[in-house]
């Protein structure tokens, strides 16, 4: 695509990112088959395709619009777009870009820009806990269409985490809690410490870190994620560079470890978190990514369980698929290979398994018109498989989930302390 970047953008640093993702472009059309908003409008502008034209305009010097920003806001950030893309166009680089552009120049509606602004600023915060749990108690109050926003909280408490005398192993990982999970489900990241304890390691968490950025980012304040980013490598530093440094930085939400793996470019213009951003990113793992070197010890864990555990559909999350790129569409990853292994029925939606359920962070509160179609879709396909239980590997994706159905939906690590303790979790 020739691009002829307008005077305020040539020599900045979001002009030269958007001329070089601009100029990847072929217009082949491939990312509308794919992208779920598209499937729901029907709308060219709410498609890949169209939303790089509208973007393309704006770079050049044409003044964007309402109608633009409404258009580039009901992305849903799936990235879906990018693993069809034969040209590798980095959607989500200009996307970023894009948004900021459009928001420095039309001004939202007051009740949006209030929406925006709690939700970036409130969810990553310490108030987050306080409010969500003050919600839930006047949940059977509010509006129909508010209490829907409002998780209900699990009936039992989590299982205990491994205690220090306990958690000696010289192994060790970082494993970041991040903001919203110890809130909405603290049980994925106690059942994550003590499936590690079970294959010999031990589950370390720093003080100092919080929010990955990925809410601040999505919501246009790019700054503020950069921040974030900062804090987390300084709270997590001395833990790499230790006299025994940790193996790994351990995320086991998807949507959060996409987001860390874009350290790299966010702060690539920073000369004092750089190369540290680099080396974060080098150490990155995803739970999934770290099951083929924990099999051993999690089949000795299971040798005197049944050899049927169950059966579970597995809903591999967007940012799980075209981010971490640790499943493929309708075969099987290393989360179905492996609990297969070890003697879960894992079953696949027969429908695109890796079609987006409309969580998209804070999108399914930002765009609930949009968002409740794809998640009803993705609701019916998971329940065809008639499987008792869904396994999941996001937070966001398992709390949208778990508000539409019957069943309980769970992150998989979870299963696997299940079948470990023998004990019954949580829906």
């Amino acid at each position: 695509m020739q691009t002829r970047l307008s005077t305020e953008f040539q020599g900045t640093p979001e002009g030269e990112q958007a001329d070089r993702v601009l100029r990847s472009c072929v217009h082949c059309g491939f990312c509308n088959a794919t992208c779920p908003t598209y499937r729901v409008t029907g709308n060219e502008l709410d498609g890949p395709r169209g939303r790089i034209y509208l973007m393309k305009q704006v770079f050049e010097g044409q003044a964007p619009t309402r109608t633009t920003q409404q258009h580039l806001d009901r992305c849903i950030g799936c990235r879906h777009c990018e693993s069809t893309c034969p040209s590798g166009v980095q959607y989500h680089e200009l996307l970023a870009v894009g948004q900021s552009a459009v928001d420095a120049v039309v001004q939202r509606p007051w009740g949006e820009r209030l929406r925006r602004w709690a939700l970036r600023t409130v969810l990553p915060s310490r108030a987050f806990g306080p409010l969500l749990s003050l919600g839930r108690a006047v949940r059977p109050l509010l509006p129909r269409a508010l209490a829907r926003q409002v998780p209900q909280a699990a009936p039992l408490k989590p299982p205990a985490w491994p205690s220090g005398h306990q958690n000696m192993h010289a192994r060790r990982v970082l494993m970041p809690l991040g903001c919203v999970q110890p809130h909405l489900r603290p049980h994925i990241d106690a059942a994550t410490a003590r499936v590690l304890d079970a294959v010999g390691i031990r589950a370390v968490t720093a003080r100092g870190a919080g929010c990955c950025g990925a809410l601040k980012g999505h919501l246009g304040d790019v700054e503020g994620a950069r921040q974030q980013a900062r804090a987390n490598i300084d709270a997590w530093w001395p833990f790499i560079r230790s006299n025994t440094p940790v193996e790994a930085i351990l995320i086991n939400a998807s949507g959060c470890g996409a987001w860390v793996k874009d350290y790299v470019s966010l702060l690539e213009a920073d000369p004092v978190y750089a190369d540290k951003a680099r080396r974060v990113v080098s150490l990155l793992k995803d739970p999934a990514e770290m099951l083929p070197q924990w099999m051993p010890r999690l089949q000795h864990a299971l040798r005197q369980r049944p050899a049927a555990l169950g059966a579970v559909t597995f809903h591999p999350p967007c940012s799980f698929s075209h981010v971490l790129k640790l499943s493929q569409t309708n075969q099987p990853g290393p989360v179905e290979t492996h609990l297969r292994a070890l003697g879960f029925d894992v079953k696949l939606a027969k429908c695109d398994s890796h079609q987006c359920c409309g969580a998209g962070g804070a999108f399914s509160i930002l765009q609930p018109g949009l968002s409740e179609p794809l998640r009803q879709a993705k609701v019916a396909a998971l329940n065809e498989t008639g499987a008792p239980v869904i396994a999941s590997a996001n937070i966001g994706c398992i709390t949208h989930l778990q508000a539409a159905m019957d069943k309980p939906v769970k992150h998989w690590i979870e299963l696997l302390d299940e079948a470990i303790s023998q004990r019954t979790a949580p829906p």
